[in-house]
C-alpha cells in the first residue's frame, strides 16, 4: 500500500510540474478563458486539479482558433468562395464608392494643403 502512495505521489508531482511548464511556455493566444498568468496561478495553487483544468478547459489545440477571434467576411476564404463574381464586383464597387466619398470629405482635410 505504501508503494502505491509513493508512486502515486511521485506521478502527481510529475504531472503538476509538467502542467506548470506547459502552461507557462504556451503563447498567450493558446490560453482560453482567463489570461496566461491566472492560468499559471491556478495550476500552481491547485496542484492536480489545476493541471486537469488546464488540459481540459484552458488549453487550445495547436490549430484551433480562439473563440474570441472573429474573421471578418471580407477575409474569410469560405465566404469569398461562396460569393459569385457579380457579388464580388458589386462589393468592390461599393467599397470604391465609399473610399471616393471619404476622399472627397473635407472634414479631416489637412489645413496645410
Amino acid at each position: 500500500m505504501a508503494r502505491f502512495l509513493i508512486v502515486g505521489g511521485f506521478l502527481a508531482v510529475v504531472f503538476w510540474v509538467y502542467s506548470i511548464v506547459d502552461c507557462a511556455v504556451q503563447p498567450a493566444t493558446r490560453h482560453r478563458g482567463v489570461s496566461k498568468s491566472v492560468w499559471v496561478l491556478i495550476v500552481i495553487l491547485l496542484p492536480v486539479i489545476g493541471g486537469v483544468l488546464w488540459f481540459t478547459l484552458g488549453r487550445l489545440a495547436a490549430g484551433q482558433v480562439p473563440t474570441r477571434y472573429v474573421v471578418p467576411p471580407d477575409d474569410d476564404p469560405q465566404v469569398l468562395r461562396r460569393m459569385h463574381n457579380a457579388e464580388q464586383d458589386a462589393r468592390i464597387r461599393e467599397l470604391e464608392a465609399e473610399l471616393a466619398r471619404l476622399d472627397d470629405d473635407s472634414d479631416g482635410a489637412d489645413p496645410r494643403s
